[in-house]
């Protein structure tokens, strides 16, 4: 019974370890497909970000009138991986920071580049990793990656959680997202999870 105690007491210790960052870069497939392969993330969740909750539905964020960006919430473990390097993965690998608006085949603001920070600490954090970029030049174009305060996150649907896992031969997937992955591995080895 003690272990049973002790189990559950070191559980609930590294949940409550546990912090979030809310990204959004293009169609949440493919940058929920990338966090969930780099060590220290727990989870991940496709959602929205950026309007109202009630305006959070596939059918009307859509439309690109809401406000919202299709969004990822990252629930990740700080003493495995820090928000800088979750950051350093999101400029590098999920998207292209230099595109407004769109990536790739997907036009319109609810596919824009932002960070949706929680507190300070994090504004700062994209802020300088955004200036850090600008000033040696890594992109051709500056980055137009937005950043602004999180009001909310909202979960998508249930058929658009995991998708790259449940669809790997969806052409979209193939074309678009399972290079991301390969980028990953090839960019950050060590934080690389099969």
């Amino acid at each position: 019974m003690l272990a049973l105690v002790l189990g559950a007491a070191v559980a609930s210790r590294a949940l409550a370890a546990q912090q979030t960052a809310v990204l959004a870069g293009g169609c949440f497939w493919g940058v929920d497909a990338v966090f969930k392969h780099v060590k220290g993330v727990s989870q991940v969740v496709s959602g929205y970000s950026g309007g109202a909750a009630q305006t959070a539905h596939y059918d009307l964020v859509s439309e690109g009138d809401t406000g919202h960006a299709e969004s990822v919430e990252i629930t990740y473990d700080p003493a495995q991986i820090s928000y800088r390097q979750l950051l350093q993965v999101f400029f590098l690998v999920a998207h292209d920071p230099t595109q407004l608006n769109r990536q790739g085949p997907d036009v319109g603001s609810n596919y824009r580049s932002v960070v949706f920070y929680a507190d300070q600490a994090q504004e700062t954090a994209a802020k300088s990793t955004i200036a850090e970029l600008n000033r040696e030049h890594v992109f051709a174009t500056p980055i137009v990656t937005q950043v602004v305060p999180l009001k909310g996150f909202y979960p998508a649907e249930a058929y658009h959680q995991n998708f790259l896992e449940r669809h790997p031969d969806n052409p979209y997937i193939v074309f678009n997202d399972l290079p991301k992955l390969k980028l990953l591995q090839q960019k950050f080895p060590t934080l690389y999870r099969p």
